[in-house]
């Protein structure tokens, strides 16, 4: 990583901590979270003014509940009116298959929890203000790496006043997102691949006789479509071939909404109310890497480190790992003021492996499974490794696992 320069600006205030995280999504408020509990003074900036986005993952897998309740929060979050997903299915010309069965997981919570980020996220906050070492600060544009010798002593940002303030810490954290600015200041270049697929995003009215407690990929004549619960509303996962958005948005909405209903049935009598392409948000899937999460005084985490593609939808629980690895590892470093480079590398070791083995099984699945479904012109079966494998009791459980707990779980450590 090679650190940017930057000019000196008339700062308002500068604020001393600890630890300061930079981008208020999964992995930076478990974070924050994490080390308030355990007294460490920590300063979380989001950008923005709330945590409500569009089109945010809704999911919080098996092994995000288990941390959740070793804190002692799972039941509290679990009062929260939420969805749940017991099973992922294909559908492909009139025959389901289920690939990953939660329900038979050893686990207390065998099922993927949807719920809105922002109430997930809102939840956490709320639990991190309780200790006096949190501070949460919204309309923070961090726009500069504070540097001395080579080394990130923090960060300086806009406020919504326009005005320039400073927090100094020990370590700086970016966890702001696969757009991180954090790592566009510190020089570090991700490895990109490239994955067969983007995918538009856009809500349809849900009916209280939906389907419910799965999500089912409907695949086949070059469409891959699935529904994810969102209490009144679905979020529609519409998948193209990479780089055919601007054909598909040539061809009008009025094919976009026959493809839909061809494809899935049941939702035909509601695809009228998708009316303009303004309801319609196009996430460019990318999955990449950065080689070194870390350089003095900072790290990156998350999707700042590495961005997941949506198979799968692990890309939240990876990042709430990457968080409580951080936590475990920088606790008592940050309570004595004294961070080592080595300890900030000794994060990405402990999650690098898992994050290269789920990489790659994201991209099996495009290269065999969606690529093939994208197809128009052969029909879509799922490989036939994928149909040997779901028929072995000692293996048909192995994608429920990965998807649910990640290739490594990590656990706090108390």
């Amino acid at each position: 990583m090679n650190p940017t320069t930057h000019s000196a600006e008339d700062v308002t205030d500068t604020h001393q901590t600890a630890c300061c995280v930079v981008g208020g999504g999964p992995a930076g408020v478990v974070l924050a979270l994490l080390l308030a509990r355990k007294g460490v003074p920590v300063t979380l900036l989001e950008a923005h003014h709330d945590f409500d986005r569009d089109f945010r993952g809704d999911t919080i897998h098996p092994s995000t509940l288990e941390a959740l309740d070793h804190l002692g929060l799972a039941d509290r979050l679990l009062q929260i009116p939420h969805g749940k997903l017991a099973a992922m299915q294909f559908s492909s010309n009139g025959v389901v298959t289920t690939v990953a069965r939660f329900s038979r997981l050893k686990t207390k919570f065998p099922y993927i929890m949807i719920l809105p980020q922002a109430q997930f996220l809102e939840f956490l906050a709320e639990e991190a203000r309780k200790y006096p070492s949190f501070r949460l600060v919204f309309g923070a544009n961090v726009q500069r790496l504070v540097q001395d010798g080579g080394e990130t002593k923090g960060v300086r940002y806009r406020a919504a006043d326009g005005g320039w303030h400073e927090v100094r810490a020990a370590v700086t954290v970016g966890a702001d997102g696969r757009f991180s600015k954090t790592r566009s200041l510190c020089g570090a270049a991700p490895v990109k691949s490239s994955p067969p697929m983007d995918v538009l995003w856009f809500r349809l009215p849900r009916r209280p006789d939906d389907p419910r407690d799965q999500i089912t990929f409907f695949v086949g004549g070059g469409l891959f479509v699935f529904l994810l619960d969102r209490g009144d509303e679905w979020q529609v996962g519409y998948a193209l071939m990479k780089g055919t958005f601007a054909e598909a948005k040539a061809a009008g909405l009025d094919a976009l909404r026959a493809d839909l209903a061809r494809q899935v049935p049941w939702v035909a009598d509601r695809v009228e109310t998708v009316r303009d392409w303004k309801q319609v948000v196009v996430l460019s899937v990318e999955s990449s890497r950065v080689p070194k999460w870390h350089q003095p005084g900072l790290l990156l985490i998350g999707d700042a480190a590495h961005v997941m593609s949506p198979v799968g939808g692990v890309g939240i629980n990876y990042a709430i790992q990457d968080a409580i690895e951080t936590a475990n590892v920088l606790t008592e470093p940050l309570k004595s003021g004294r961070v080592s480079e080595a300890q900030l590398a000794e994060v990405q070791t402990r999650r690098e492996a898992a994050v290269k083995v789920i990489q790659r099984f994201q991209g099996l699945v495009q290269d065999r499974v969606v690529k093939t479904a994208l197809n128009k012109d052969r029909p879509f079966r799922l490989p036939l490794v994928a149909r040997i494998l779901l028929k072995i009791p000692v293996l048909r459980d192995l994608p429920a696992r990965l998807i649910a707990f990640g290739f490594r779980r990590a656990c706090i450590r108390d």
